[in-house]
């Protein structure tokens, strides 16, 4: 679930250039304020053009818009980069104002893969990123030997029980999209490490962790220091979880010990386990009385009515509707008529009001979960849209995946109601809570250790810890070491079952999954107690309070103007990130996991 804006565009997707830094050996601050308006002028121009090259690279693959997208994105890097260098110069100059300074180190880290300077580089970097993702979302696997598209897969792999199909699926998967890039991405690594080295920094890695307003190793501390706080949670509910799946496929399938076969979990990725909840239900509390997505379809729900309903939650926060452009220009379910990237994203193509998002979907109450996550990045987008050019982004990008989050929180049954969804007299009643928690666990918890390997997986590929000749053993160790998981069959250098998720090929950061995670229940709490809720955390919804909007879009609207400690300040009253809310908001349900777990091998 990502979010595309301008300056995404332009200074994530790895690339945008500029006019040259001046020749003088010592610039003076004018002329670092200089730099500064230009580049933004620039930048802002240009990707424009580059948002729009990317929507439709993504929503109409052909040969031939692949071929203008890797066109389009070389162009960028080169611009990016050239600009990132510059502001290298610049950045330590004494007597810079607050804002140059700020923008200048925002130039100088906001690449995502940067190019080296060297004839031809920003053009293969470029098409190696374009082939990748075009070979992402074309892929296939199969299903009883057939061919089944991506997002049929992953719907697949939440339904179907037979331990047979889920293996196929899963396997089919992983060997037809990853294995085959795998070469591209280790060129892709080479040449974006040459690129950041360039910059100053030591490797890709350590410009991705410069992007924290700290020092990028206090900043890897930090995700180590909120892992170790809700690791315990996620132990226990892997240790249940593997309990249940050993009950319903016996120990030929899954033991009851040891890691859990990643297959068996709902999801291509066991990421989020929310899918077999049914498998792992409570005895007698464990139907909460309802489903979403059965709730939708009774109602007559269809896609575009799903969004206006995700609408409709910002709304009565006293944000402003979408413009009438979002209605035309979005992707709301998949064309018939072409092959698209069906990975969920929001997008402002012109950094004003030209909002969109991408998906394919279903009615279901995953796809009704998303669609409030997607809506989030849109809003975020519009509310800082007044900023200059390099401040129209997120406090960090973990607020920006947060925001829809905190919104889906508020899909508990008193919301709802509310919206016409769920009768009064169906409202699960508090003996419900342990399921309610659980099937809320099953996404939110499980996520957590995947949210983190994956980009120390790549902090160890781009620092050479994890070698070009070890990049599957490097994926499994790091999976087993956090998830407790282990593939369904023995793999070896020969796949790249990294590649088999969407964003390691399209070069998407992901600590910012993690961090959302995290952030999502501190907002949450922050706006329940602000609405005056006094019930149980899980079920506090503050649809309809405008007291809340108001605060949040103060923060919405900082975009990345201040350092995220101060965005984060202004709506919880808190300057640290913590997953200390999230373990309150799952305090009865870790209660009760340790009961059930009493006396069962715990880890892994």
């Amino acid at each position: 679930m990502v979010r595309f804006t301008v300056s995404t565009i332009a200074l994530a997707c790895a690339t945008l250039g500029a006019t040259p830094v001046s020749a003088q050996s010592k610039p003076t601050v004018a002329e670092a304020d200089a730099y500064v308006a230009e580049a933004e002028k620039t930048l802002a121009a240009d990707g424009v053009d580059a948002a729009r090259m990317a929507w439709v690279s993504a929503t109409y693959i052909t040969d031939d818009t692949d071929a203008l997208a890797a066109k389009s994105g070389a162009k960028s890097t080169d611009l990016a980069v050239k600009y990132a260098l510059g502001a290298a110069k610049y950045a330590s100059l004494p007597g810079l104002s607050y804002d140059t300074k700020r923008k200048l180190n925002l130039l100088r880290g906001g690449l995502t893969l940067p190019a080296p300077t060297r004839p031809g580089a920003s053009e293969e970097l470029s098409t190696l990123t374009t082939r990748m993702s075009s070979s992402y979302g074309k892929g296939k696997g199969t299903l009883d030997g057939k061919p089944i598209n991506g997002s049929d897969i992953e719907a697949a792999m939440g339904e179907t029980r037979d331990p047979a199909k889920l293996k196929e699926m899963w396997v089919s998967w992983n060997d037809n999209v990853g294995a085959p890039m795998r070469g591209d991405y280790a060129k892709m690594t080479a040449i974006s490490n040459e690129g950041a080295k360039e910059l100053g920094y030591k490797d890709v890695g350590a410009l991705w962790r410069s992007g924290y307003d700290m020092d990028p190793a206090a900043f890897a501390a930090l995700t180590d220091k909120i892992w170790l706080e809700v690791e315990p949670l996620y132990k226990a509910l892997h240790t249940y979880a593997r309990w249940k799946l050993n009950e319903k496929y016996g120990d030929a399938v899954q033991s009851k010990s040891g890691p859990i076969r990643s297959d068996l979990l709902g999801n291509m990725w066991a990421q989020e386990w929310g899918n077999i909840y049914d498998i792992v239900a409570p005895a007698g509390s464990g139907n909460v009385g309802y489903d979403v997505g059965d709730l939708l379809k009774a109602k007559g729900y269809q896609p575009v009515k799903m969004v206006k309903q995700g609408e409709a939650f910002y709304s009565s926060l006293g944000f402003p509707a979408l413009p009438g452009t979002f209605w035309e220009r979005s992707q709301i379910t998949k064309p018939a008529d072409r092959e698209v990237i069906c990975h969920a994203s929001a997008w402002d193509v012109d950094n004003v009001d030209d909002l969109r998002i991408k998906m394919c979907t279903k009615v279901n109450a995953d796809d009704f979960v998303t669609i409030h996550h997607e809506l989030g990045h849109n809003y975020y987008q519009r509310a800082y849209n007044k900023q200059p050019f390099l401040y129209k982004n997120g406090a960090n990008d973990g607020f920006h995946e947060a925001i829809g989050d905190t919104v889906a929180l508020s899909i508990t049954p008193d919301y709802l109601v509310k919206i016409g969804l769920l009768d009064q007299a169906k409202v699960p009643t508090p003996d419900k809570d342990i399921g309610l928690l659980l099937r809320q666990a099953m996404d939110k918890v499980a996520f957590l250790p995947f949210g983190l390997m994956v980009d120390k997986w790549r902090w160890g590929v781009f620092s050479g810890e994890i070698p070009t000749t070890g990049y599957q053993a490097g994926w499994d160790k790091l999976r087993l070491q956090y998830q407790g998981i282990v593939p369904p069959v023995a793999r070896d250098e020969t796949k790249f079952d990294a590649g088999a998720k969407y964003h390691i090929p399209a070069a998407v950061p992901y600590t910012r999954y993690f961090l959302a995670r995290v952030l999502q229940f501190q907002f949450y709490k922050a706006a329940c107690d602000q609405s005056g809720w006094k019930g149980p955390l899980h079920r506090c919804s503050f649809f309809d309070d405008k007291a809340v909007g108001t605060k949040l879009n103060a923060m919405l609207s900082m975009g990345q103007s201040k350092p995220w400690p101060d965005a984060l300040q202004t709506f919880t009253g808190s300057r640290e990130m913590s997953g200390k809310a999230l373990v309150q908001y799952f305090a009865p349900l870790k209660a009760w996991l340790d009961v059930q777990n009493k006396g069962k091998p715990q880890g892994w």
